[in-house]
């Protein structure tokens, strides 16, 4: 892997960082208002980037091999990554950012729950520039250095509300601001190092690249079903995150289509 690559790797886990280190400057929380806007922008980023970086190249990829069945690949990949986040969101104690909990009983705090609900959501897209980058590496069709840097500007864009999200939350629970800043950054943390493991995962079967990307859009897509939508789309706020979504949406699909 190249520096440049690397750098590329680094940029979501510096969206969210940046994010995180709005709690510096902010005195109040989030308006439910802000929180909506950010939502629906990180799921329109995500939902363009799901198909345009990941499901578009794999299903290119696949039919160069399998023609008219170039969907069964992509099929299975997606399914699967969809089933991998229902796992680990099933068992993994966490709470959303609307304050309600799921996983599995634990003793552990608020603040361990919420940054673990934040945590998960940032392994699909760690997983997704892996996967990108692995391509790139193996030269595969439909996937070029340009796209994978488009690819982890988005998730760097919708990561920066991201960090904001759950920083501003501990800020306005007593937490200090640099505890509060350290938490957001560690829950960001998880991206290079899941990008990583996915490119040295992915020399080993580079032959299923297909459904890797589309495992990695899966991934992404259950974050945006479970999690973003449903929470832009609450309370009196809600057509807020219904704009923001097509804003974040087009961004990506500018993103992806002009540097790709």
């Amino acid at each position: 892997m190249t520096p440049e690559m690397l750098g590329y790797i680094l940029i979501p886990f510096a969206g969210t960082s940046l994010g995180a280190a709005l709690v510096f400057f902010m005195k109040d929380g989030l308006s439910e208002r802000t929180e909506r806007i950010l939502g629906g922008f990180a799921a329109g980023v995500m939902v363009a980037a799901s198909f345009w970086s990941l499901l578009a190249p794999a299903l290119e990829q696949a039919e160069e091999a399998l023609g008219s069945l170039a969907f069964i690949p992509c099929a299975i990949g997606f399914l699967l990554g969809m089933a991998l986040l229902l796992i680990l969101d099933t068992l993994t104690p966490h709470m959303h950012l609307d304050g309600q909990e799921e996983g599995v009983k634990s003793g552990l705090s608020r603040t361990t729950k919420l940054v673990l609900a934040v945590t998960i959501h940032n392994i699909p897209e760690g997983m997704a520039v892996g996967v990108v980058m692995a391509a790139v590496l193996e030269g595969s069709a439909g996937v070029g250095l340009a796209g994978a840097a488009a690819l982890a500007l988005g998730i760097a864009i919708q990561n920066f509300p991201e960090g904001a999200i759950v920083s501003m939350p501990l800020r306005a629970e007593g937490m200090s601001k640099a505890k509060t800043f350290a938490l957001g950054v560690l829950s960001g943390a998880v991206e290079p190092i899941a990008a990583i493991i996915t490119v040295a995962a992915s020399s080993v079967i580079v032959s299923a690249m297909p459904v890797l990307l589309s495992f990695a859009a899966g991934a992404m897509m259950y974050v945006v079903v479970e999690e973003l939508i449903p929470e832009m789309s609450e309370g009196e706020h809600s057509n807020w995150g219904t704009i923001s979504f097509a804003l974040g949406f087009v961004v990506m699909m500018v993103l992806d289509v002009a540097l790709g």
